[in-house]
């Protein structure tokens, strides 16, 4: 797939920008703090309809500006398609070919990304959380029905807790406790349906990441990647997931109901990295911890094609300087010949004749983008 055209208003520090973008390699180049990440990330709205950056859709929107707007023209499927975003202080709008979407996950899927950023480098060495987000942003992507499956588990997850606080405060404590169950029952069957898939997602993700990160590597290195859930390691069969875990939550009870929070479920799972064997988050060096991490979002690109049929658009935001020389080369070649790809940089060492040769190359200057040549 291809995005052809972009265009944002009062989104950021850009009052009004329109920009033509090669299906090759696009590199932006400029000093911190001007505005080559709001490019990406108003392309990331587009995709995803939330921010990489931020919790908070205000905060996109340019200063005393009422409203933000980002709008995009795709060729995915031999097929033209215009999306566009209005990010209000409470709330969005999405529209695919000018309809109006009522559910935000009926807009995501239409165009699909795979953002690098420097705190992507983190995924392995970070904490839990952040490789849950990667899954759950990657799958949500390809699957708008994990994505209803995530939303609705999360907003049960939500009431269960807030139950939970309220029922250790004694206040009709029997009644509250009795409640429980429905959430219980609701809440084990979106958790199966999460955990299953993304068991499914890790599966076929580290046939592609092993073989990239054994290329990056010589061959000298094998990654393997592991799903850690408790749940669904002792649970007896994949069919009775559901079953299982709800008498689990029931067990749980007591402990949860003394702690005010649900202790089990996918979000409290991770995943664990392998290097030739050991846990490289606790043993890996910190290079074998941005290889592997590289691997791992290389990896997404040829998930997606193998899942949509088309590669993804490629998002490197301010990444290459985080990567030595051989490795930035590697990055750049394996994926501007197939992959439409976005690059910010504050500095073009090392990736001077490649710019040459194959980028168009934009200067960013305080909200103002030209493009070389031009």
């Amino acid at each position: 797939m291809i995005l052809h055209e972009l265009e944002v208003r009062d989104f950021r520090n850009y009052k009004s920008l329109q920009l033509t973008l090669s299906p090759d390699v696009n590199i932006f180049v400029g000093q911190n703090a001007q505005g080559k990440t709001n490019i990406l990330e108003s392309i990331s709205m587009l995709a995803l309809a939330k921010s990489h950056r931020t919790h908070r859709d205000s905060e996109m929107i340019r200063w005393e500006a009422e409203r933000a707007y980002i709008a995009g023209r795709l060729a995915r499927d031999e097929r033209t398609y215009t999306l566009d975003l209005t990010i209000l202080p409470k709330g969005k709008k999405a529209r695919v070919n000018q309809v109006e979407k009522r559910k935000i996950s009926d807009f995501v899927g239409h165009l699909n990304i795979v953002l690098f950023a420097p705190e992507d480098l983190m995924l392995v060495k970070g904490g839990p959380q952040a490789r849950r987000r990667f899954l759950d942003v990657e799958i949500g992507q390809v699957s708008p029905h994990y994505l209803y499956n995530l939303t609705q588990y999360t907003k049960v997850l939500l009431q269960r807790n807030n139950l939970l606080k309220e029922a250790g405060k004694g206040s009709a404590k029997n009644e509250l406790i009795q409640m429980l169950a429905i959430w219980d029952e609701q809440m084990s069957v979106y958790a199966a349906k999460i955990i299953s898939k993304r068991v499914s997602f890790l599966q076929r993700l580290q046939e592609f990441a092993s073989e990239i990160h054994s290329r990056i590597t010589g061959e000298q290195e094998e990654l393997q990647l592991h799903y850690q859930s408790a749940l669904y390691r002792e649970c007896p069969s994949p069919a009775e997931l559901p079953a299982y875990i709800f008498d689990e939550l029931q067990k749980k009870q007591k402990y949860d109901l003394q702690r005010g929070t649900t202790s089990i479920g996918p979000h409290r799972d991770d995943i664990e990295v392998w290097i030739n064997g050991r846990n490289v988050h606790t043993y890996g060096s910190q290079g074998q911890q941005r290889t592997a991490a590289l691997s791992m979002k290389l990896a997404e690109i040829e998930l997606i094609r193998h899942e949509v049929g088309e590669y993804p658009v490629l998002l490197l935001d301010d990444v290459l300087s985080e990567l030595d020389e051989s490795r930035q080369l590697h990055l750049l070649q394996s994926m501007g010949e197939r992959v439409q790809t976005l690059i910010t940089t504050t500095t073009t060492y090392g990736i001077e004749q490649f710019m040459r040769e194959k980028a168009h190359v934009y200067r960013v200057r305080e909200g103002v983008i030209t493009r070389e040549g031009s």
